[in-house]
């Protein structure tokens, strides 16, 4: 009976996981707005009608799946960092996050710089993890520098972040792709981490 009682609760964790996992690149993807729970769970391999063994709310599923992109999107730049040469690492994230391959491929990136626009108008605990993760990033680049410690590191981390978020931000909202390539091109350039 035991052995029963686990496979069941491994088994709805797995799913509860799918379900977070599609949230995530779902919300990237199509936004808060058109994310529907019919989708998520279609798209999941679940029912409609299981969602609620799982989430209290849809809020509380956007939270979660807000949360799990930003970790996500933390651990990869730290990944980064860690394999960057010494003295590198800043330039490593930077060249990686301003890359063509995060301007297209808005579902499996970076969520702030998919969904900031649309966070002012999110629950709570959407925002909460937003805020958690934009620290987290801002406290990572920060680590980067010879200053690390200095209010000054701290100031640069996050004039680095926003830099960075707004410049992905205008390299995917443009129709051209050559001014796009420049924006990304322009940032590298300011902060030294051209290849």
């Amino acid at each position: 009976m035991k052995k029963l009682n686990s496979d069941k609760v491994t088994k709805k964790k797995l799913s509860h996981d799918r379900i977070v996992e599609v949230t995530s690149h779902a919300i990237r993807r199509s936004g808060y707005d058109g994310t529907g729970i019919a989708d998520i769970m279609k798209e999941a391999g679940l029912t409609h009608g299981g969602f609620y063994a799982h989430f209290t709310s849809r809020e509380a599923l956007l939270a979660e799946a807000a949360d799990h992109a930003g970790a996500d999107a933390v651990a990869l730049a730290a990944n980064i960092a860690a394999a960057a040469p010494a003295g590198q690492a800043l330039a490593s994230i930077m060249r990686a996050y301003l890359s063509d391959e995060h301007v297209h491929n808005i579902e499996f990136g970076c969520p702030i710089a998919a969904l900031g626009s649309e966070m002012p108008r999110q629950c709570p605990e959407v925002r909460q993890a937003a805020t958690r993760h934009i620290k987290e990033m801002v406290d990572l680049v920060a680590r980067q520098s010879p200053e690390w410690g200095q209010p000054a590191a701290h100031e640069d981390a996050l004039f680095a972040v926003a830099t960075m978020v707004g410049t992905l931000l205008l390299a995917r909202a443009v129709d051209d792709p050559k001014l796009s390539t420049n924006l990304l091109k322009a940032t590298l350039k300011h902060f030294n981490a051209n290849d």
